[in-house]
């Protein structure tokens, strides 16, 4: 027996869920109220790039909002992309309240961009075994930037680096070499010479070194007093989405989505019944184009993979052999890859062994395609496109298959065959196979005739 339920339980439930949604709101508003005069602390752990940028920036904005005594940064970091460098400095240089940049934890380095965001704090600080310097400007492999670009690269970051050295009095004709000759010290040397303030074991005894310090946010401005002492640390950490993000924007992840991305498609239009490769492709696409943006990327090298991609497909649909432009696919695929990072002076790179594993996979996976495309051609005499897309189709039969007539499918009309027996006219089919132009079909039920076909067939005298 069904158990109805009564009204009045159903309005406490309802009201219980309300509070609990309610309540659940407040909490996560709540959250975010850290008590003024905090410590905030954000950590920095890989390359920098756009989104790091975008982190930090939003870390920094929530320090200020909430009123925080200090925000620390724990770096450690080989380098990234110099505009993101930039947009770092200038929110750092630009920040409301005082902060201090900590390469850590043991062993860690501020490499190269990671050296003009420690150079940029209020207060810059490094752990133990740790090392900074190393800044000079490097193309997407690592290799030197050659020529005047390389020239003129290099000069502006000098000159950016000893602007920021200055503006926090630190040493500026150290910080030139570390751009113009790759210097690196460790972080006692780095006190000794002026390069950053303190060394510091963890984030505890840093906090108690610096409290009681008195910084100018600006050069010339009112000075700010830290009280780090006791005081309660509230910690930034990157989103969900934010991860993802940065996980993406690496070269080698690039490369394969837009490889992948455009394999899927492809595979979408030679199959126009299976819907996952085309979704799945698309959405590596989207994610490749935001990785794509994020690397600086020559789009030359674009150009070559996507024109890798119609060589292959000219190859698959209109060539009677794997050769000269599946050939040329692979390569300019290759090629693309290789030159696709070449132009932006930043450092992550792209692993030889992904890109000849990724160009191997694409063109085994073409050859396949190329395989059964040619075998159901000689087969059918029609593209394996056609033959899957008529495979399972319904239609009704125009005339008598006896064993050969015409029938509709697809809005089309066919010559068909019929797999076993008669079929009479206007009766409902399905496509079993393919006989080159040919359907085979077998009838799947009969359609009664209209009344007026009956009394036009009937015998002389009937009613």
């Amino acid at each position: 027996m069904r158990r109805l339920s009564h009204p009045h339980a159903r309005h406490q439930r309802l009201s219980l869920f309300a509070l609990l949604l309610i309540g659940g709101t407040l909490l996560l508003a709540c959250r975010g109220d850290v008590t003024p005069g905090a410590v905030h602390v954000s950590e920095l752990d890989g390359i920098i790039g756009p989104v790091t940028a975008g982190f930090l920036d939003r870390a920094l904005d929530r320090a200020e909002e909430q009123g925080a005594t200090l925000w620390v940064l724990e770096l450690d970091t080989p380098g990234g992309l110099i505009s993101a460098t930039d947009d770092i400095v200038q929110r750092i240089e630009a920040s409301t309240v005082p902060v201090a940049v900590y390469v850590s934890p043991l062993g860690a380095r501020a490499a190269s961009a990671g050296t003009f965001i420690t150079m940029s704090a209020h207060i810059a600080a490094m752990a133990p075994n740790t090392q900074i310097g190393a800044a000079h400007p490097v193309a997407g492999g690592g290799e030197e930037i050659e020529g005047s670009l390389g020239e003129k690269i290099t000069n502006d970051a000098a000159a950016d680096i000893r602007g920021i050295a200055d503006l926090r009095g630190r040493n500026a004709e150290w910080a030139e070499q570390a751009v113009r000759e790759s210097v690196s010290v460790t972080g006692a040397e780095a006190v000794e010479i002026n390069v950053v303030d303190l060394v510091a074991v963890n984030l505890s005894d840093l906090l108690a070194q610096v409290d009681g310090w008195e910084v100018e946010l600006t050069p010339g401005g009112e000075a700010v007093t830290i009280h780090s002492a006791g005081a309660e640390i509230e910690r930034t950490d990157m989103t969900f989405l934010e991860n993802v993000l940065d996980f993406i924007a690496d070269p080698n992840i690039a490369f394969l989505l837009i490889s992948l991305g455009g394999l899927a498609i492809f595979i979408e239009i030679l199959s126009p019944g299976l819907i996952g490769p085309g979704v799945f492709g698309v959405i590596m696409l989207i994610l490749a184009f935001f990785s794509v943006g994020a690397l600086e990327t020559e789009p030359a090298g674009i150009a070559l993979v996507l024109l890798a991609f119609i060589l292959l497909g000219v190859e698959v649909f209109f060539v009677p052999g794997f050769g000269f432009f599946g050939i040329g696919g692979i390569i300019a695929l290759l090629v693309g890859g290789l030159i696709l990072f070449s132009d932006a002076p930043t450092e992550p790179e792209l692993s030889i062994w992904v890109l000849v594993g990724v160009a191997a996979f694409v063109g085994a996976v073409f050859f396949g395609l190329w395989a059964l495309v040619l075998g159901e051609r000689r087969k059918t005499g029609r593209d394996f496109s056609t033959a899957h897309r008529m495979l399972g189709k319904r239609g009704r039969t125009r005339s008598v298959l006896d064993p050969e007539g015409t029938a509709l499918v697809n809005s089309e009309l066919w010559t068909a065959r019929s797999a076993a027996g008669r079929i009479d006219e206007r009766v409902e089919i399905e496509v079993v196979d393919l006989d080159g132009l040919c359907l085979i079909v077998e009838a799947v039920e009969a359609v009664a005739p209209s009344p007026t076909e009956t009394l036009g067939d009937a015998p002389p005298g009937s009613p």
